[in-house]
């Protein structure tokens, strides 16, 4: 079968808005099909479409029947190269990435949606994949590949050496989550902590430290400086996955 599109909008149902989105794609230059509500057709499209965009009703949360149509088209997308970006309510954005973390590694829009918005998620979702990107701020290089493949599974990875390096790097690329290592030498973690404050672009990005000090006085220490979170060196990869999972959720 050939298929010509790049981008599948999902409808649970017609709406205005939705067919607003549907023109805002089309007007950007994407050839866009669009489903109503008919889950055999995403099967058949999942492994061929550049990107799903799934407009979500209001109240799905307390939606059972919502909420397992979601899973599904998940489900669907999950073992293939297509992204998706859900369409929602900011209230139910919380609850559903309980119910399923994997909705977690997808992109997300709150309504009312912004088109200019529209544009650069869509945009960035197929540029990276539809992943979270993290920045690895730490002296050991070994330390660094070990995480990398830890986690580079569901996000997208970026390492750095030095904290001025990791300065230069957010000037020009953006992260979701920045994991940073307390004890570094020339500048050190709480040091670029601090100029990562400072700096309007930088200041809302969640920093976790990378500490391996797991004594009361030590992580005390760390938690002063109030990161969003502290990880262990010594941690394993699960329990690492679980923090990044609890910082990107909030």
């Amino acid at each position: 079968m050939d298929i010509d599109f790049s981008i599948v909008l999902f409808l649970y149902k017609p709406s205005v808005v939705a067919k607003a989105v549907e023109r805002k794609l089309k007007e950007c230059g994407y050839n866009v099909v669009t489903i109503v509500g008919d889950l055999d057709k995403i099967a058949e499209m999942a492994d061929s479409a550049l990107l799903f965009v799934t407009y979500l009703p209001g109240d799905i949360a307390d939606d059972q029947e919502g909420i397992e149509i979601l899973d599904k088209i998940q489900e669907q997308l999950w073992y293939t190269s297509t992204n998706m970006l859900l369409i929602g309510e900011k209230k139910d954005r919380q609850r559903l990435m309980q119910h399923n973390h994997r909705l977690e590694h997808f992109a997300w829009l709150d309504r009312p949606l912004k088109m200019d918005e529209l544009e650069k998620t869509v945009l960035n979702t197929i540029y990276t994949g539809g992943k979270k990107k993290i920045l690895i701020v730490d002296d050991n290089p070994s330390f660094s590949k070990m995480v990398t493949e830890w986690i580079k599974e569901d996000y997208l990875v970026y390492s750095v050496t030095s904290g001025m390096d990791a300065i230069t790097f957010l000037l020009k690329t953006p992260v979701d989550l920045i994991l940073l290592d307390y004890e570094m030498p020339v500048v050190d973690g709480p040091q670029v902590f601090q100029m990562l404050r400072q700096e309007q672009s930088t200041k809302h990005i969640p920093v976790v430290f990378l500490t391996g000090v797991g004594t009361r006085e030590g992580v005390e220490r760390v938690m002063a400086l109030k990161p969003d979170g502290y990880i262990l060196k010594s941690t394993t990869r699960s329990s690492l996955l679980e923090s990044l999972r609890g910082v990107l959720a909030d």
